[in-house]
């Protein structure tokens, strides 16, 4: 793999893939952001994204990974990490809408194989099909890394069950129709080491008993969270997933897949932070010369690209591997570490190179800066990433 702000790939398939959206985030989309005056703290709303939504689904990228029965391309994941890559490499502030991360089909992950006929038809067919949008609710105040010290409880009653509690950052949430709630077991995890069971639910966001409000407002700027709150919120049996009892294995069944696809988007936002530091370096001024003529400049942005370039080597050696079926729970660790820690190095040396204007808010760079300082906990903290590093050097080497 060369290094490239501009990468090419040899399978055609691949490339063909790209070009294409680079045309279509670069070209149409970002006509229709600045038409609608779109910004990173624009609060979206359906009016907003459900044009988007069609339209991406139209040129085949909304859902492009999912297998052809469901109307995708049925991508390896490396495909799939090239095209996440050029959404965050693109800087359009819609460009999560279009291969289905925001409320769409990657949101709904691995839950079409745990799904039933009434359930894909209800909710999966048209969330794939742009018609829907859904959020994943698992995070609690007081439950975030420790997912099973969470209070929302189900209770069966009847031919159904009824939630309560209260769920926070519900990516999506403020234009969802449904959740994907996981709730424990009511009776289970009360006792001193008595086992927790959780199941996972579809639950309608207009149903009795269910509030989405504001949630609280990242430090990206984005108005994307919601607080999803449960108040005896009747769920009926028909809208639970899989089995009873084993909802923690469906919401946390994909995590080292996951962990892995969450890196490329963060390079290609990394990779866009270094070509605005580029740009700026060869036009701003600085005692009559550029200043990339400075050396100390010159082995920032050295230093900036080797990261780089070295984060999106192994992301993507891993993804291949994964390709290949073998199993990568230490690769997805390793990769899901440096390319957090990387990317913030990177954006941090980009606002100071970037000066005062790197401090300025309405600069891309210091949204850039934000939105990359945030990788270093979602999805699992660096600290949480070293320790599954360690647990398995310790018990498999």
């Amino acid at each position: 793999m060369t290094f490239s702000l501009l990468p090419t790939y040899a399978d055609p398939r691949t490339a063909e893939l790209v070009e294409r959206l680079r045309d279509y985030l670069d070209g149409e989309l970002a006509d229709y952001e600045r038409e609608r005056g779109i910004t990173p703290a624009t609060r979206l709303t359906r009016t907003d994204l459900e044009p988007v939504w069609r339209r991406s689904r139209a040129l085949g990228f909304y859902g492009v990974h999912l297998p052809e029965e469901y109307g995708g391309q049925n991508l390896t994941y490396t495909q799939l990490a090239a095209l996440k890559e050029e959404v965050g490499a693109s800087g359009r502030v819609l460009s999560h809408c279009v291969l289905g991360d925001m409320g769409g089909p990657l949101r709904a992950g691995d839950i079409l194989q745990h799904a039933t006929e009434h359930q894909l038809k209800t909710y999966l067919l048209p969330l794939i099909r742009g018609e829907r949008a859904c959020c994943f609710s698992l995070t609690e105040t007081d439950a975030g890394s420790d997912v099973r010290s969470m209070r929302t409880v189900a209770v069966p009653d009847g031919d159904g069950y009824r939630l309560t509690g209260h769920k926070v950052f519900s990516s999506a949430g403020p234009f969802a129709d449904f959740a994907i709630v996981v709730a424990r077991m009511a009776g289970t995890g009360e006792q001193e080491g008595d086992k927790p069971l959780f199941s996972a639910l579809l639950v309608d966001l207009d149903s009795p008993g269910c509030r989405v409000e504001d949630g609280a407002t990242p430090m990206s700027g984005e108005h994307i969270e919601s607080d999803i709150v449960l108040d005896d919120c009747y769920v009926p049996a028909a809208n639970l997933l899989g089995e009873e009892g084993k909802g923690m294995r469906i919401a946390l069944g994909r995590v080292t897949t996951n962990r892995l696809l969450h890196c490329p988007t963060v390079l290609g936002a990394t990779r866009r932070a270094l070509k605005l530091t580029l740009d700026r370096t060869r036009t701003r001024q600085v005692a009559g010369q550029p200043l990339l003529m400075l050396q100390a400049i010159q082995h920032k942005v050295a230093d900036m690209a080797t990261e780089l370039y070295a984060a999106r080597s192994m992301t993507y050696n891993a993804l291949a591997a994964l390709d290949e079926g073998r199993e990568v729970h230490a690769e997805a660790f390793m990769c899901k570490l440096f390319v957090a820690e990387s990317a913030f190095r990177i954006l941090d040396e980009a606002v100071q190179i970037h000066g005062k204007e790197g401090l300025t808010q309405g600069n891309e760079i210091e949204y850039l800066f934000r939105k990359i300082r945030m990788f270093r906990v979602l999805t699992g903290t660096s600290e949480i990433q070293r320790n599954g590093i360690a647990k398995l050097l310790a018990f498999n080497h």
